[in-house]
């Protein structure tokens, strides 16, 4: 990747600092989502916060000790713990078990199904449970890594060890292994169905165009990416693991093959998670250094949402509309933003 330019001296960039209202949870945050108007600050054990947009704070037990996964789909929001069960959490607060390991082990990964099914790991165990209750297992060479389901159809990705498998629960022997050495962590579907990417234990992503398996390597990070975002079109996918925001084009049938990624907001900090708009082209930048900046991708154009100096931020989330941007950093303090 290209040399990244000095960050511009941040009292020149428009600030909305003074609009924010701080929220105090009180507990380590590995993820933020929004469950219909409130947003669901996902905790490090045991409980999630709900944070509606007075700031009012109400947590609920989801689970007997660490939170290990989560998955929403605006709707639920479904965990995995290291106490062996799967429980969604709705958007009143309700609390439901879906599935307990009969081995107790972690449940490592979990993923939804826009019409109601959902996925999750334990070890190399791979299970989908569809709408009729029906369950489905498949085994993976190593411990899954990531999964996710494709936008369309039922088929499920699972990230492992040198590489990720393609799955239709619903069709025997249809497991598709896709390879490329290394370890394979979280995993994604392009929203157009047409590419899968998963990010790395190295700090790279890698890609397979799904029309032929063909390869994409996206290397040169600094650092793991730990977060991906596709933009409303679909057109780019965001990430973290620089000290800028990298943005991989996907609008051509080629993807990214053979194109320079943009690099966008650069900071003296590490990009820790990215949340791009539901509807326009702006995306949501959070730093090792407890900076947020939401940032246009047309132009790079940047808005400062929270000054550095606190822990990395863990968690970003936009409400469905776009109009409400949710964040924690990692010791639970955090922030609403009305647009």
């Amino acid at each position: 990747m290209k040399e990244f330019t000095p960050p511009p001296d941040s009292a020149s960039i428009v600030s909305v600092t003074d609009r924010v209202k701080p929220v105090t949870l009180g507990m380590g945050v590995t993820s933020v989502h929004f469950l219909g108007p409130r947003a669901a600050f996902v905790g490090g054990e045991e409980n999630v916060a709900f944070v509606d947009d007075k700031g009012e704070v109400t947590k609920v037990a989801v689970h007997s000790g660490g939170i290990l996964s989560a998955a929403s789909d605006g709707k639920r929001l479904v965990m995995g713990g290291d106490d062996g069960k799967v429980v969604a959490l709705d958007a009143k607060g309700e609390v439901t078990l879906l599935a307990t390991d009969p081995k107790r082990r972690w449940i490592d990964a979990v993923a939804l199904h826009p019409d109601g099914a959902f996925a999750w790991s334990a070890g190399k165990t791979a299970t989908v449970r569809s709408g009729k209750a029906e369950e489905k297992s498949l085994d993976v060479p190593s411990t899954v890594g990531g999964l996710a389901f494709a936008p369309k159809g039922l088929r499920l990705a699972i990230a492992h060890y040198n590489g990720a498998t393609l799955w239709f629960p619903n069709m025997e022997g249809s497991a598709e292994f896709l390879p490329w050495a290394g370890s394979h962590l979280g995993v994604t579907f392009s929203p157009d169905n047409k590419f899968l990417v998963t990010s790395m234990h190295e700090a790279a992503l890698h890609g397979w165009r799904l029309a032929d398996n063909r390869h994409m390597r996206m290397t040169g990070y600094p650092g793991r990416v730990r977060s991906m975002s596709w933009s409303a079109g679909g057109k780019g996918l965001a990430t973290s693991g620089a000290d800028t925001v990298i943005i991989w084009p996907f609008a051509s049938k080629d993807g990214p093959m053979g194109k320079e990624p943009a690099m966008l907001a650069p900071l003296q900090a590490r990009v820790a998670v990215v949340a791009c708009h539901p509807r326009n082209d702006i995306l949501a930048a959070g730093y090792s250094d407890g900076t947020i900046l939401m940032v246009r991708m047309e132009d790079g154009a940047e808005i400062l949402v929270r000054r550095n100096g606190t822990p990395p931020v863990a968690g970003l989330a936009w409400n469905a509309k776009g109009t409400l941007l949710a964040f924690a950093d990692e010791n639970g303090d955090g922030g609403l933003l009305a647009l």
